[in-house]
């Protein structure tokens, strides 16, 4: 299989397959289906989709599981009224692929699955009008859909399907790549276009060939919106994969024609709420259509606070149309900023790292004009305050903060922003005191007064404050330092545990205002004496593409253990580590090592796919890296001088040709201390 290892994978992989033997064989593809007089090539200005599509797909939760019919769609429909989504925007509910039986029926006609849907379509479409909410369905430009059961694709039968589809009340389609059978993706996506527009019936079209033809730079008159990507999976790597693919992208979008990241993911269990409110945040900003992946009937309370926020949703649907860009990146420090209808910037501060970042900006830089002060409201917290033009926090592990940011006159009315934060990383050996210092800086225009801060750590640590932990007054752009002595017991295991950064202060009209950051801090163990291999040693964090980072085997597949032994270049290895661009395994060295080798390849188990670079960064310095790696190619040696490094990091990238089969291979890496 190849990586991203997902339903595109088979999609790609089909078509491909499927164009080939044609091909092989002379033979050319179906012809598309048209009516007597092919209607004229209109430009897309039906009002439909002037903001992003908000609503529902089944695919992420159920793929083609028998739970996904007529209960389950009804019961997607219900919720969304009585849980509020529907007053928050969201109005389509969609069916994905399986929903209709394999074979057409003796007039070419689709035909819904009984089992799944006893009383057919225009059943179901129906009662979700009845709900005022919108019908969506699925099918492929292909002769078969994606699933492996081989569907009825709408490639030859694009007029009648459409005309099946408007029968049947449907609002919305999204439509596949998969067994193509190498027909041109613009004549495809184009014939259904005006299928669609024959039927009489307003229809949103969803394009979805996987970013494979560039639809960005085609489609704005043929469809409302396009897949920028190859399927979203519930992972951090995924979600992040896609995040900086669509990015780039922005000038293409806007109403009636968007760039698609794919779907939600929020709520299916594979990342953290912290990186599910990072997901959501981060698609508003993007102006990407927020289609929940995730089975509302067993969603948790914290999916639903996620998804009904109405102040992250009125980003993604501002009616200004514009899609976030990026304002800066460096060292996984994003800020990305979105200009709004009413003159605002929405701001994404984003932490792509595994630690947390303080992350800065300026109304300037976003695209503010001067102003004496500004008006930030952070959409998570629902608050707002003054700056005086420094737009900043500390941001988690994987986290977002999302602010609006606008040149307001009522400033005032509004507390002083603070930044709270901790300089450094806390690292801590065991029974050993640290000393770690806190700030909280004042970023508005008006005085802090009273201000005071509190570090709280776990049960039996000792956290003692080793300097003043108030001040009278902070002025703009003053900064209040405190120096703590923090012991974690000894024998307290390895790890990560967390930390309660807390500042109290008033402002000059008396509101009192509470700022609190959740920090993480790693418990850490120096290597030993002598040459170890870095398998055998706890790392501070690991993060892979696809999978998690194995110890002592390849990547392989998705699930951990599922390995082979390292091997590059026909060459076995006992010891190393196992990752899948793009990854970073970190260990604490505590300036106590003078040096790290391996041999670094990418490893055999993907025949002659996959090139990569490996890197080595003590503290935030790079001291080693190659050049691009291809499986074509030996092990290459690499070695590194780490000395007087708190920290190594090992880090593989996808070498800037995407993601597929980067299985990558540390083999015999070891450090010497």
């Amino acid at each position: 299989m190849r990586h991203p290892h997902t339903r595109t994978t088979r999609r790609r992989v089909l078509g491909a397959l499927t164009a080939g033997l044609l091909c092989a064989a002379g033979l050319a593809g179906p012809a598309l289906a048209a009516p007597d007089e092919d209607p004229a090539a209109p430009a897309l200005a039906d009002g439909l989709a002037l903001t992003p599509p908000m609503g529902f797909n089944n695919w992420n939760s159920t793929h083609c599981r028998a739970d996904f019919n007529e209960s389950m769609v009804k019961g997607i429909a219900d919720l969304f009224v009585a849980k509020g989504l529907k007053d928050a925007g969201y109005q389509y509910v969609n069916l994905d692929d399986c929903w209709a039986l394999p074979q057409r029926d003796a007039d070419g006609k689709l035909v819904p699955d009984p089992a799944r849907f006893p009383n057919g379509i225009k059943a179901v479409a129906d009662y979700v009008h009845s709900k005022g909410l919108k019908l969506g369905i699925y099918t492929s430009a292909g002769t078969k859909t994606c699933d492996s059961a081989g569907f009825p694709g709408a490639l030859g039968h694009e007029y009648s399907d459409a005309q099946q589809f408007a029968d049947w009340g449907v609002d919305y389609l999204k439509y596949d790549n998969c067994n193509n059978q190498g027909v041109d993706a613009k004549k495809r996506y184009t014939t259904m276009r005006d299928a669609l527009k024959a039927t009489g019936r307003p229809i949103v079209y969803s394009i979805c060939e996987w970013g494979q033809n560039k639809p960005w730079e085609w489609a704005s008159d043929v469809g409302h919106l396009w897949r920028t990507t190859g399927d979203i999976s519930d992972s951090w790597s995924s979600m992040l994969s896609i995040l900086k693919q669509n990015l780039p992208l922005a000038p293409y979008a806007g109403p009636g024609h968007w760039n698609d990241p794919d779907m939600l993911e929020v709520g299916n269990g594979g990342m953290t709420d912290t990186e599910y409110r990072s997901h959501f945040s981060l698609w508003s900003v993007m102006a990407a259509p927020l289609l929940i992946g995730t089975d509302l009937r067993k969603a948790t309370q914290a999916t639903f606070d996620i998804l009904d926020n109405k102040e992250v949703i009125a980003v993604d649907q501002d009616p200004l149309g514009k899609q976030g860009t990026v304002v800066s990146s460096a060292g996984g420090r994003w800020v990305i900023a979105k200009e709004m209808k009413d003159g605002s910037r929405a701001v994404a501060l984003f932490n792509e790292s595994g630690t947390a970042q303080r992350i800065a900006t300026t109304a300037s830089a976003v695209g503010l004009p001067d102003a004496s002060a500004y008006t930030q409201r952070d959409l998570w917290q629902h608050k707002s305050y003054n700056t005086a033009g420094t737009v900043a926090a500390t941001v988690p592990a994987h986290g977002t903060v999302l602010l609006r940011v606008s040149a307001d006159p009522r400033w005032a009315a509004h507390p002083p922003a603070a930044e709270v934060g901790l300089d450094g990383s806390p690292l801590l050996e065991t029974g050993t005191p640290t000393t770690l210092t806190s700030t909280v800086t004042d970023l508005g225009r008006t005085p802090a007064r009273r201000v005071a801060v509190t570090l709280t750590g776990p049960d039996g640590w000792t956290v003692r404050p080793a300097s003043p932990t108030t001040a009278d007054a902070l002025a703009t752009g003053e900064t209040l330092r405190t120096g703590w002595t923090v012991t974690a017991p000894a024998g307290t295991p390895t790890g990560s545990y967390g930390l309660t950064l807390q500042a109290r202060y008033l402002s000059p009209a008396g509101q009192q205002v509470t700022s609190t950051v959740a920090l993480t801090a790693s418990v850490v163990v120096r290597p030993p004496a002598g040459t170890s291999y870095l398998s055998d040693l706890d790392w501070l964090s690991a993060t892979s593409g696809w999978g998690p980072v194995e110890r002592d085997t390849s990547n392989g597949e998705s699930a951990a253990g599922d390995g082979r032994p390292l091997t590059i270049g026909g060459t076995v290895y006992a010891k190393g580590l196992g990752v899948h661009a793009p990854s970073e395994v970190s260990f604490y060295t505590g300036k106590a090592c003078g040096k790290v080798t391996a041999d670094v390849g990418v490893d055999d188990e993907k025949g002659t796919k996959g090139t990569v670079t490996f890197e080595i960064w003590a503290d935030g310095t790079k001291v080693a890296s190659t050049g691009v790696l291809t499986n074509a190619m030996p092990a290459q040696p690499l070695t590194a001088d780490v000395t007087g490094a708190q920290t190594v990091r090992l880090v593989v990238t996808d070498a800037g040709d995407g993601i597929d089969s980067d299985h990558a291979d540390w083999a015999d890496a070891q450090v010497s201390c």
